[in-house]
């Protein structure tokens, strides 16, 4: 079901990078592919959006905006484990964001002299929230709780229509918006979605930035229109990476790849480990487990692709090179002194420590955030978190005095640049 790469005994180098490599995603490709549905947003608004929502979707809503009774219906019904999950989720993560929130700091340069790192949050996000395969309320809670303690003042969320449900999104989603307070929500799903929210259609004024995760066309509006509206990062399929040895359970591993696999033929499920004795009894586990759970094509597919496999090392050591060069979205940690080795992962969106994090505590429940780097990209990029939301400034503050005091550097420099209109700015308020 799935493949093995055996590193051991290596002689030469090995690029880490490219050990296991990602599943085919052309983003370039899908672009072209979203360019057109994107300019007739820009130019025909609401009518090419629910013209896109009659091909893509199969039908087209009432009206755009979901009506607000709606939202609140849709809680009001909202089964009451999956409230009280929610309000945990919700609970957890805003205590970790509060934290996360950091003061403005004013550094004192001379007499008269200050500049302020001021942070500042965005005036109005666009989240986005995938209807598909999976309809993933948790998704509502990881974008709107970091904005909201960010401070934004305008929050909008648009996930896609469903035919069954008379053209509203998922009932779990607007239950969810509902039980956070986000009234502007959008009957609206894939690319036309983030052109919405770059262009505005409608009651959808445009806005600064567009976060969440979504399938290749939505991943693709976002990179084709980055520019005209910020995002947070063109999220790919989701991957897990396990680093383990001999003390770890096998049961434990399997459910944890399974998990992830679920996700989408293309996620990607990759165990680094020093056991022969693991790989196998994984393998064994992969087989009964996988034959007893609901998306079993599904996650067959993903398993045997060639994003996924059991990669074999010498120790620890080396499988931290493999997974700290493979830059996994989630990373999990079953060894011994699994805490000491965590603390050595340089790249991963985030970690799991021991038998008892598993991926799936933070896709609802950690307290973490979810939406994360993928495709490598963590060894440059975070998660979201507080700080997506709000951007810095400087602000400089300098009295007469102080100018005077730096003034001859600073056009001395301006000469040095050949920008003589720098310096005369700073002369003429001496010779006044």
């Amino acid at each position: 079901m799935i493949r093995r790469i055996d590193l051991r005994g290596a002689t030469g180098p090995v690029d880490t990078r490219f050990v296991v490599p990602r599943a085919d995603l052309d983003v370039e490709a899908a672009t072209h592919q979203v360019q057109p549905i994107c300019e007739a947003v820009r130019d025909r608004g609401v009518e090419a959006v629910e013209e896109f929502s009659a091909r893509f979707d199969g039908v087209v809503p009432e009206q755009l905006r979901v009506p607000v009774e709606a939202l609140r219906r849709a809680l009001d019904q909202l089964d009451a484990g999956v409230r009280a999950g929610l309000e945990e989720s919700i609970r957890r993560l805003r205590a970790t964001c509060a934290a996360e929130l950091e003061a403005d700091v004013t550094t004192t340069l001379a007499d008269g002299a200050t500049v302020s790192h001021r942070l500042v949050p965005v005036d109005r996000v666009g989240l986005y929230v995938p209807g598909g395969l999976a309809p993933l309320v948790s998704s509502v809670v990881m974008n709107v709780v970091p904005a909201q303690v960010a401070g934004v003042g305008s929050i909008a969320l648009a996930s896609s229509p469903q035919k069954a449900r008379g053209g509203l999104p998922e009932p779990t989603i607007l239950a969810a918006c509902a039980l956070l307070g986000v009234e502007e929500v959008y009957a609206v799903g894939g690319a036309q979605a983030i052109a919405m929210f770059a262009y505005g259609a409608g009651e959808c004024r445009p806005v600064d930035l567009v976060t969440g995760p979504g399938n290749i066309y939505v991943v693709a509006a976002k990179r084709l229109l980055r520019g005209v509206v910020g995002i947070d990062s063109e999220a790919g399929p989701t991957e897990i990476a396990i680093l383990a040895d001999d003390t770890a359970d096998p049961a434990y591993v399997a459910a944890d790849l399974i998990s992830q696999a679920e996700h989408d033929p293309m996620a990607a499920s990759v165990l680094v480990t020093t056991s022969d004795r693991l790989a196998d009894q994984v393998e064994t586990e992969l087989e009964e487990q996988v034959a007893a759970t609901k998306h079993t094509e599904r996650i067959r597919t993903a398993l045997g692709g060639r994003q996924s496999a059991i990669v074999l090392v010498d120790d620890v050591g080396q499988g931290l090179d493999v997974v700290n060069g493979y830059a996994a979205e989630h990373l999990e940690i079953h060894t011994a002194g699994a805490s000491a080795v965590a603390a050595r992962v340089r790249n991963a969106g985030a970690v799991f420590v021991g038998p008892y994090a598993p991926v799936s505590l933070g896709d609802y429940a950690a307290g973490s955030n979810h939406v994360l780097p993928t495709a490598g990209c963590a060894c440059h990029s975070s998660g979201l978190s507080v700080r997506s939301f709000r951007k810095a400034m400087h602000v400089v503050d300098y009295t007469r005095e102080a100018l005077t005091e730096v003034a001859e550097h600073v056009m001395t420099l301006a000469d040095a640049e050949d920008l003589p209109g720098h310096g005369a700015a700073v002369r003429i308020r001496l010779d006044r």
